[in-house]
């Protein structure tokens, strides 16, 4: 009987692991395309139109967060919300991205203005390090229990 209990833990361990393991690289797609939209957002207006670096990334960051959120909740995270109570999800998931969206302002001032990095250069190291802070904030606070 120990043998089934261990055995049946070890395969719904096994199934957990491999969740995770997809849902991260589902998270790295879905990041990865919402990268590119905010990338291009920050490019055309910061580069090709001018615009001040801490105006052009929230715009950026605005457009892309509406497809993520989108494609998170319909790819990645099994939402622990209900239909009716979808709102709630949508305000917690823009709070949280607003949290990453400042992390992310404040690591562009760092980078940009104290340590003279190109904007480009600073924009990339910096969304490696918010895109982690993102992904387990929502996979703590927008996912269900399986």
């Amino acid at each position: 009987m120990f043998n089934k209990i261990k055995e049946s833990k070890l395969i719904q361990n096994s199934w957990l692991q491999n969740r995770l393991i997809q849902q991260i690289i589902t998270f790295g797609f879905v990041g990865g395309i919402s990268t590119l939209i905010d990338f291009f957002v920050y490019y055309i207006l910061n580069k090709r139109f001018g615009w001040h670096y801490l105006l052009a990334n929230p715009i950026a960051f605005v457009v892309a967060t509406v497809f993520n959120y989108w494609a998170s909740m319909k790819f990645i995270f099994d939402s622990k919300y209900a239909k009716e109570e979808k709102h709630k999800e949508f305000i917690l998931f823009i709070s949280l991205s607003v949290m990453g969206m400042l992390l992310t302002q404040l690591l562009l001032y760092i980078s940009i203005d104290g340590m003279k990095l190109d904007s480009m250069i600073a924009k990339i190291l910096v969304s490696c390090i918010v895109m982690v802070f993102n992904f387990v904030t929502r996979k703590i606070f927008l996912e269900g229990r399986h």
